[in-house]
């Protein structure tokens, strides 16, 4: 592990370049996250005007950090080419979103989303650090865990001893990244403890290794393994014959091997095709699911004539959806909560006002609490 040298009262321009840096940068990817669960193809101006300006103290900072002397440790190099990478990554993701507010309608909004690329390749090159920063590992943790004592203790203990499969890591499938997923294992946990995991299914043309992000800071604050799978096809098998189902199953037999699971505390969820694959896959008898928390997914009520009542009455299942929802109308949830309450099952259901066809990430701590309190 990298020392940066003893903590002192005197000045460390090294010290003072760093901090300098890494602290505007997660400000900086933390306004992204914000800014990223509120992208709307019409409301573009008014997203870079909020958030635009956060860019800037990053901007300024950046120089001196790379000015100055770095002691001379291989730890530090990489350090140093991490957060390089990071930066880079938010930079372009703020570049998509200015871009984005000078144009219109749906043009904008794939341009903002190909900008928010660069957030995810900044949280892929920072998490590795997490070990080593307390802000860093603080960014990798949702807001209302952040502050917790013994959760940071947890934390500093694992940094020295780590559990032996546990942080991000990512499998392929036979024919690369369709089939494959991605696993989050939080260090701090005991491999023979079981443990909740949490199934988070991508959108349409999505992969696991991308939506493991969106998950991970509620996973890692409440001692949740998070299993990330990518379809085996273009989507989730929604409409064909479902490999998807037994690809998961497997998936779960797999990282059982690594870390002892609790399967009474199964959590499948999704977002847009893969909310909608959790209600297909996850209401059929047999699903390894415990609960369900479909996020602006498609639902039709005929779906639930071929549900046995057994089964409804045994899920907990929590919906979330943007009223702003331009893909899946909001009417779509609120027929669904309505199909569900007729058929006696535990349903809630969010309404998210300011929100479009997007994932929530700052739902995910509620969503987690609900799991695994229900």
């Amino acid at each position: 592990m990298p020392s940066f040298g003893p903590m002192n009262d005197e000045p460390n321009p090294f010290l003072e370049a760093l901090a300098g840096a890494v602290l505007p940068l997660l400000y900086a990817m933390d306004a992204l996250s914000f800014a990223r669960q509120r992208v709307d193809p019409f409301t573009m101006p008014q997203l870079q005007e909020a958030v635009g300006h956060v860019a800037e103290p990053l901007e300024e900072a950046l120089p001196a950090f790379r000015n100055a002397e770095w002691p001379e440790n291989e730890g530090l190099a990489d350090f140093r080419e991490r957060v390089e990478t990071a930066a880079a990554g938010v930079a372009q993701a703020f570049k998509g979103l200015k871009a984005a507010a000078e144009i219109e309608g749906f043009d904008a909004l794939r341009l903002a989303r190909r900008g928010f690329k660069g957030l995810l390749e900044a949280e892929r090159a920072l998490y590795p650090l997490a070990a080593l920063s307390p802000p860093i590992s603080a960014y990798f943790l949702s807001e209302d865990a952040r502050d917790i004592a013994t959760l940071t203790a947890k934390l500093d203990a694992a940094a020295e001893n780590p559990h032996p499969a546990g942080g991000v890591s990512e499998f392929p499938g036979a024919d690369g990244i369709r089939g494959g997923y991605a696993r989050y294992i939080p260090e701090y946990l005991d491999p023979a403890i079981p443990a909740p995991v949490v199934v988070a299914l991508h959108g349409g043309r999505g992969n696991g290794p991308e939506c493991l992000w969106s998950w991970l800071q509620a996973a890692r604050a409440r001692g949740c393994v998070l299993i990330a799978p990518t379809a085996l096809g273009d989507t989730w098998a929604i409409t064909s014959d479902d490999g998807d189902s037994p690809n998961i199953a497997r998936i779960l037999d797999e990282t059982e091997a690594a870390q002892s699971l609790d399967r009474s505390r199964v959590l499948l969820t999704g977002m847009s095709d893969g909310g909608t694959f959790a209600y297909v896959s996850g209401l059929v008898d047999g699903s390894p699911a415990t609960h369900l928390a479909p996020f602006a997914a498609s639902f039709h009520p005929m779906l639930l004539e071929f549900v046995s009542p057994a089964r409804i009455a045994a899920l907990p299942i929590r919906l979330t959806h943007g009223a702003r929802d331009w893909m899946f109308a909001i009417d779509m949830a609120r027929t669904a909560t309505a199909a569900f309450q007729s058929k006696n099952a535990r349903i809630e259901f969010h309404e998210l006002a300011d929100r479009a066809h997007v994932f929530p990430a700052d739902q995910t701590p509620a969503t987690l609490d609900w799991f695994l309190s229900s």
